[in-house]
């Protein structure tokens, strides 16, 4: 799969290691020339400009790609990026920071698939380390949030689909993902779930039948 990402800074230089690593093209957008000097130092694919500019995007190959993150700090710059990712039939994934509003997120989640919190993100992995990696802690969240691993089985009717292809309630998101016998790692769209999969999910607790008739089979 091809991947455009917007913003070389923390988020979006693990996020382009993770997928590289995988075997994934991936293209570096940022307007910062030494972080253009280190994405190129980290053997991946660059180009310098503004994210928010489609031209800047057209050059970076979003008409080929399969989604585009925006992960720079500043959230109009992401959502414009997101935009266009979207005119171009790509996946968008946007950054936000805590900070915001609710009417905010609100505003700018209608418009993107997927939002991240990168400041939400790291406090539940540092307290999760703290505590010996209970992953449990999640629930600290939100009240409502609970935290769930499932087995692929044979007869679910997620086999032989990606994970971009799974009808799962706006309520729930997969956040990891792994063969049989092996460890859980980062989910991609493109990824195709097999018998013996695991997949772990966050779920709003009054929907975790809805997921669950999604993911096992209807004997299960």
């Amino acid at each position: 799969m091809r991947f455009v990402i917007v913003g070389y800074g923390r988020v979006g230089s693990r996020t382009a290691t993770i997928l590289a690593e995988e075997g994934h093209e991936v293209v570096i957008v940022d307007n910062d020339m030494d972080r253009i000097e280190r994405a190129s130092d980290d053997a991946l694919e660059t180009v310098r400009g503004d994210g928010a500019d489609e031209d800047v995007l057209v050059d970076a190959g979003i008409e080929s790609a399969d989604a585009i993150g925006t992960f720079t700090p500043d959230l109009n710059a992401n959502f414009a990026a997101c935009m266009v990712g979207t005119h171009h039939d790509c996946r968008t994934v946007l950054r936000i920071d805590e900070d915001y509003r609710e009417d905010i997120y609100e505003k700018y989640a209608e418009e993107v698939d997927e939002i991240i919190y990168p400041e939400r993100l790291g406090a539940a992995g540092a307290k999760t380390a703290l505590l010996g990696g209970d992953f449990n802690v999640v629930a600290d969240l939100a009240a409502n949030l609970q935290l769930t691993v499932l087995e692929i089985r044979e007869g679910s009717p997620a086999v032989g689909k990606r994970m971009s292809e799974l009808d799962l309630p706006e309520a729930a998101r997969i956040y990891a993902h792994g063969r049989a016998r092996e460890s859980l790692t980062i989910p991609l769209p493109g990824t195709e779930l097999e018998i013996g999969d695991e997949v772990a999910l966050i779920i709003e607790s009054d929907r975790a039948d809805d997921v669950r008739s999604t993911l096992l089979p209807t004997n299960a």
